[in-house]
């Protein structure tokens, strides 16, 4: 690899690919990309599985939700660094676990962490995350994206479709007063999913780490203060 001179003597070296042998464009872009980028050297010095997990770092540092004791669920938990961030905030250990954390495939194993290779949406999810907390979640977190097709319509659908999943998810296991943290993409088509959030959260509110990559449609919805699930959608479910 060679180095790039930049304007500034303070800032790093951009590094450029010295070869593009048997890379496609796409390849070659997002490589270039992590040589690049900050937030991954960042991540490797201090032990994350992912750049991502300084996202809910950023966001906890100005938000406050992740307190010591808590029980934590995160959803598309691959490959584990905002469980570790998680992990570490609300204080959960080996010896008493308060972190959940889903997703289709495998994930390696992190201390204070309990991994389930689930399909969040199944039927029987709800009771086994709350079997395996002890009780209910006092927040949801998930920075899940859906596979994109490169139609730019259809991906924001289907992100916007597994985002209302995991909401749906959040209010079945959320103890009152709970929080739920989703990645989104800006979009026209958020609207419904706000306005239920709206209806069952007590404030609901967009934002935006610096971590999140420049130029990257990204965003995340925080819905803090979970009312609970109202008396009579409760009577419905045990009439079912």
């Amino acid at each position: 690899m060679t180095k790039d001179k930049t304007t500034s003597g303070s800032r790093e070296m951009a590094v450029r690919l010295k070869t593009a042998r048997k890379r496609t464009t796409s390849q070659q872009k997002w490589l270039q990309r992590q040589l690049n980028d900050p937030y991954v050297a960042k991540a490797k010095a201090a032990g994350y599985k992912s750049r991502a997990a300084f996202k809910l770092v950023e966001i906890d540092d100005k938000y406050k939700l992740l307190k010591p004791g808590q029980r934590i669920v995160d959803l598309g938990a691959a490959p584990g660094g905002w469980c570790q961030v998680a992990a570490e905030r609300i204080r959960s250990t080996q010896e008493d676990v308060r972190i959940v954390g889903i997703d289709l495939i495998d994930i390696d194993p992190l201390p204070g962490v309990d991994f389930i290779q689930l399909d969040f949406t199944l039927p029987e999810a709800d009771d086994i995350l709350k079997q395996k907390l002890g009780g209910l979640a006092d927040g949801v977190i998930s920075d899940m994206a859906a596979n994109t097709t490169g139609h730019k319509a259809t991906d924001h659908l289907k992100i916007i479709g597994l985002g209302e999943m995991a909401a749906a998810f959040a209010r079945d296991v959320l103890a009152q007063g709970g929080f739920f943290l989703c990645k989104l993409f800006q979009g026209g088509e958020t609207v419904n999913l706000l306005n239920d959030l709206k209806r069952d959260f007590a404030t609901v509110r967009h934002v935006k780490p610096a971590a999140s990559r420049a130029g990257s449609s990204e965003l995340y919805v925080l819905a803090t203060g979970f009312r609970g699930v109202p008396l009579d959608d409760a009577d419905t479910e045990d009439d079912e």
